[in-house]
């Protein structure tokens, strides 16, 4: 098994560290991480990249704490991007698996939509990569550990599909010690992350936007609400996703020209 380890944290997270760690005990024969050289936090799953002579930027980097014979690069370029150059062989043999986290901060509910962290999972998942994306709901976590004994245990179930053809795992962990979470739960994606912004106009036309956490008691059963309450949840998550049966417009035939 082959396994690529990113995020959109960037290269210097700890979290890369976590996730390689959990590669190299499940019996990898190869890991590798490759992760932004900067932080890419909200690139979704854009795929865009810094470019020299025709060439993208890659340098060898070492990131923190990594286990022996783990190698590493800081690539000028989205979580996304990474993934997909992966899949086509840009960091050695293509991967099995691709991990990206462990993510400062929980990418829960609609607002996955945005996360670079899901966005790299979902981006190996449909050159046909299984991915999955892991979260810890901190954004200075102490206890990285139990991240890592959950991804653990989720990479275990993810090997053994036989194939989740454009789907991804969307993993989140309390930062609690592992024998204070309440356990795993599936859950449904929350209408809101556990974070919701708003955005209000300032003078002079100026935007300014405002963070409020979203009560638990508002979606107790979705990743959000299960979340905040000390639970671990995993969601399946699918892109592209399309309705083969909307009711939308169709013509046969070229439409008129518009009159002079």
């Amino acid at each position: 098994m082959r396994v690529l380890v990113t995020n959109d944290d960037g290269i210097a997270s700890p979290g890369l560290a976590v996730l390689a760690r959990v590669a190299v005990e499940a019996g990898a024969d190869e890991v590798v991480v490759a992760a932004p050289a900067r932080d890419a936090s909200g690139a979704s799953a854009s795929l865009y990249g810094a470019e020299h002579d025709g060439r993208l930027v890659v340098d060898r980097t070492d990131a923190p704490g990594l286990p022996p014979g783990v190698g590493s690069f800081a690539v000028h370029a989205s979580p996304a991007l990474i993934a997909f150059v992966a899949a086509h062989g840009g960091f050695g043999g293509r991967p099995d698996v691709v991990l990206s986290g462990v993510n400062r901060g929980a990418n829960t509910g609609h607002a996955v939509l945005h996360s670079g962290t899901v966005g790299a999972a979902l981006s190996a998942a449909t050159q046909g990569v299984r991915g999955m994306a892991v979260s810890i709901a901190a954004a200075r976590p102490e206890h990285w550990a139990t991240a890592g004994v959950y991804a653990a245990h989720v990479l275990e179930w993810l090997v053994e599909q036989p194939g989740l053809p454009d789907r991804a795992v969307n993993l989140n962990v309390p930062d609690r010690a592992v024998a204070d979470v309440r356990g795993l739960r599936r859950a449904p994606l929350a209408a809101f992350g556990s974070v919701q912004a708003t955005v209000e106009e300032v003078e002079q036309g100026a935007l300014q936007l405002r963070y409020a956490e979203v009560p638990a008691s508002r979606e107790s059963d979705t990743d959000a609400g299960l979340l905040l309450r000390g639970w671990a949840t995993v969601t399946l998550v699918h892109a592209p996703a399309f309705d083969a049966d909307a009711a939308l417009p169709e013509l046969t035939g070229p439409l008129d020209p518009p009159a002079p």
